[in-house]
């Protein structure tokens, strides 16, 4: 039985929110309805913007999270997770102010690529400017040699296709984005990467391993499975 009472720190953004809790149903093996987990969200879509926080000094969004991830501590979560990886840069901080479990998605994806790829070295990662600013993935996958589209592209490619006018933040998902990040994940294995990640919650939202010729993670994928295993 799925006793257990599964949290999710949300609304970063809210398609990710919407994606991450679809990926913990698909993943639960049930027979019926009951079988599931209880899960609780709190879809807070006011947590101020973490790339901006990053790059540009603008409004913290620690306080938002601890105060998110109370909520659903206060609701009966044992565990929960965070569908933005930016959002991993305060982990530590958010950790110091809750007594509710926080799975990192990096913590589980280095787990992940151990057990499934441990001899590929070389890992390209799509992401919001302000993850690649932070050096997240590097930091944890620090034996790993982590490769990045070029500044024009992570701007033009992976900030358009993500922050645009059509961009996934604004009107979802859309075929311009999706050939936008197809793009740049090319432009990557051109640079010799042996695995792609999907580095932002709202690229694994619309592209995924068959989009491209090479293996594939999506760090949602991998800690949603973390999460029900827990």
């Amino acid at each position: 039985m799925n006793d257990k009472i599964l949290g999710i720190i949300g609304g970063m953004g809210p398609e990710a929110t919407v994606s991450f809790y679809s990926r913990i149903i698909k993943m639960t093996e049930v027979s019926k309805d009951q079988d599931h987990f209880r899960v609780v969200i709190d879809s807070n879509s006011k947590i101020p913007d973490r790339t901006d926080a990053i790059l540009n000094n603008g409004p913290s969004p620690l306080p938002a999270l601890i105060e998110t991830a109370e909520n659903v501590r206060k609701m009966g979560a044992v565990v929960a997770g965070i569908p933005c990886i930016t959002a991993h840069y305060y982990m530590n901080e958010l950790r110091k102010n809750t007594s509710l479990k926080v799975l990192s998605a990096l913590e589980v994806l280095e787990d992940k690529i151990q057990k499934m790829y441990p001899h590929i070295k070389h890992i390209g990662v799509l992401a919001t400017t302000g993850t690649v600013k932070s050096k997240l993935f590097n930091q944890q996958l620090n034996n790993h040699h982590i490769l990045y589209p070029s500044d024009e592209s992570q701007k033009k490619k992976v900030m358009e296709a993500i922050y645009g006018a059509e961009g996934i933040k604004n009107i979802g998902i859309n075929k311009k984005s999706l050939n936008l990040l197809i793009a740049a994940g090319n432009e990557l294995i051109e640079q010799g990467a042996e695995l792609i990640i999907a580095g932002c919650t709202e690229i694994g939202v619309i592209l995924n391993a068959d989009h491209v010729n090479c293996p594939f993670l999506d760090p949602m994928d991998v800690l949603a499975e973390y999460m029900i295993n827990d």
